[in-house]
């Protein structure tokens, strides 16, 4: 199936130009053009795309996406590479949810402190 950069843009809620500047900085490879040069998305290229939005949202920069595109590239070779950089990945996120978690006891700590005080009160 295809889809246009439109379609895409609404299937994961961000912006057309960011589809276009992951073309750009060679995240995503060259993205297949119609004959009036509009973007045709495959679902290779939505699965790419997704992976991207992930390491995204896991912190990991455009420079390391892009370094583990290269390995992806280079084939099973790199298989050890690839898997240390999402274990580098999975570790910082572990350790932000474990500071998040702090933050929530401390933040439910403070509530229980003012529900008290608030039940002696009335």
């Amino acid at each position: 199936m295809a889809y246009s950069v439109k379609e895409v843009s609404k299937m994961f809620n961000l912006p057309q130009h960011t589809f276009r500047y992951y073309e750009k900085e060679g995240l995503l490879p060259a993205i297949e053009r119609l004959d009036n040069g509009r973007r045709i998305y495959r679902e290779s290229d939505l699965a790419r795309i997704r992976m991207i939005i992930c390491m995204r949202e896991a912190g990991m920069s455009v420079d390391s996406i892009k370094a583990f595109n290269r390995l992806d590239l280079l084939g099973e070779d790199t298989l050890p590479d690839k898997r240390r950089i999402i274990q580098e990945q999975k570790t910082q996120v572990e350790d932000k949810i474990q500071e998040l978690q702090e933050l929530l006891e401390l933040l439910n700590m403070k509530l229980d402190h003012y529900d008290e005080r608030i039940a002696k009160r009335g």
